[in-house]
């Protein structure tokens, strides 16, 4: 596989366990060993004691059009950089997934020399390994926002959950801050879980785009085509999409406030943290 490596530098690369990550190209490229975070000086921080409800995976199998399996998970840039801003702005978390299986993440971009970024890991690791249960958390009453990272596995397994469906109801019917990035708008579609109405319909967001998602297996970031769309599933349901590519670009519509790619989690902290102590200071 080693030899494979640089014979094939725009290919997927297929793992031990039948998995794909991506191109050595990709890797090379479009990950990074350390993030753009710049602490921001916060006049006014949160002093309560409400964490914010982190949403992840526990599903890092992505099964492409072809049958071949990505190896994804949530982006790890994509978590833990938003939280740095969270945490720096006076918040701690709550960490669950689906089944309260350990989180899944995308080590293969994880900022290895981001002392920053490692720090914050080892401090919530417990917490990922073991999260709390979608389904055990009642209501968001003793929460003060929700995040949802990104990463393509935030496409597996987030969708289709009732329990985060219910979850994310709630939330929009308090207006509490609901924060997402990249491919993690797509679990807003829980929301119509169960034959229900989708909540962010006539809402504005920005998310990774179908059209870059349909161009990455040419150099072998993806092993295929997607197996669904993320961008044109939230468009179907009602959500106005309003980039056409990724800049690292924020939006921010009522409660809901989005970031459009891995290049965006830097800026997306520094716009929702203050919007979060804002909320709780009314």
């Amino acid at each position: 596989m080693g030899l494979s490596k640089w014979l094939h530098p725009l290919t997927a690369q297929k793992t031990e366990d039948g998995t794909y990550d991506p191109s050595p190209f990709t890797l090379a490229l479009g990950t990074s060993t350390k993030t753009s975070y710049i602490a921001q000086n916060y006049e006014t921080k949160y002093t309560a004691s409400k964490p914010i409800l982190v949403v992840c995976t526990d599903d890092g199998r992505m099964k492409m059009k072809n049958d071949k399996v990505f190896n994804t998970g949530n982006h790890p840039i994509e978590m833990f950089l938003p939280m740095l801003h969270f945490r720096d702005a006076g918040f701690t978390f709550d960490i669950a997934t689906v089944s309260g299986g350990p989180v899944v993440l995308e080590m293969w971009a994880y900022p290895t020399k981001d002392e920053h970024v490692k720090s914050l890991h080892e401090s919530v690791q417990s917490m990922m390994e073991k999260p709390k249960k979608l389904a055990d958390i009642e209501s968001l009453d003793g929460y003060a926002a929700i995040f949802i990272p990104g990463g393509h596995g935030a496409m597996v397994n987030l969708p289709e959950s009732v329990e985060l469906g219910r979850l994310l109801h709630e939330a929009h019917d308090k207006s509490l801050p609901t924060v997402t990035l990249c491919h993690g708008p797509a679990a807003l579609l829980a929301t119509k879980a169960e034959e229900k109405e989708f909540a962010y319909g006539g809402y504005k967001s920005v998310c990774f785009t179908d059209k870059t998602d349909g161009t990455t297996p040419s150099f072998g970031y993806l092993p295929g085509q997607m197996p669904w769309k993320c961008q044109e599933a939230l468009e179907t349901q009602g959500i106005e999409i309003v980039n056409t590519s990724e800049t690292g670009a924020t939006n921010v519509d009522r409660e809901l406030i989005t970031g459009d790619s891995p290049n965006a989690a830097q800026n997306l902290g520094v716009v929702a943290a203050p919007i979060l102590v804002e909320f709780h200071a009314e």
